[in-house]
């Protein structure tokens, strides 16, 4: 018989993200792991640390055993729901601007290089 699971947003997942209150998202699947905190090997502020974002690719860094990788179902309470967006529209105007910020960053050196340079290269005349 299928069973029925919970689905957590991203934006959900994120508000937990303190050492009473820990989820965490591996694989789509979301994790209570607040009261594994204490007994985690690499300690609690490595996971601390990838809360709030999809922390897949620290997970498999790691390099799990598969015991870990069993254990960790007991605290698994639901998926992630893919459908909600991940970037808020306040988020995603941010790294725009910081992207734009970044490609005006190299002309306008190279410019200013270039303005130095010239002067030198005049006085010197």
């Amino acid at each position: 018989m299928p069973t029925i699971s919970n689905f957590y947003s991203m934006k959900d997942a994120s508000k937990h993200s303190t050492k009473d209150d820990c989820w965490i998202v591996v694989n789509g699947r979301v994790y209570d792991v607040t009261q594994y905190l204490d007994d985690h090997p690499g300690g609690d502020d490595v996971i601390l640390a990838a809360t709030g974002r999809d922390a897949t690719d620290d997970f498999e860094d790691a390099g799990h055993s598969k015991s870990a990788r069993e254990q960790m179902e007991e605290y698994f309470i639901g998926e992630l729901d893919t459908s909600a967006p991940i970037f808020t529209e306040k988020s995603y105007h941010v790294k725009l601007m910081q992207l734009a910020k970044q490609c005006w960053a190299v002309p306008v050196t190279a410019v200013g290089i270039s303005v130095v340079v010239g002067f030198v290269y005049l006085r010197k005349k």
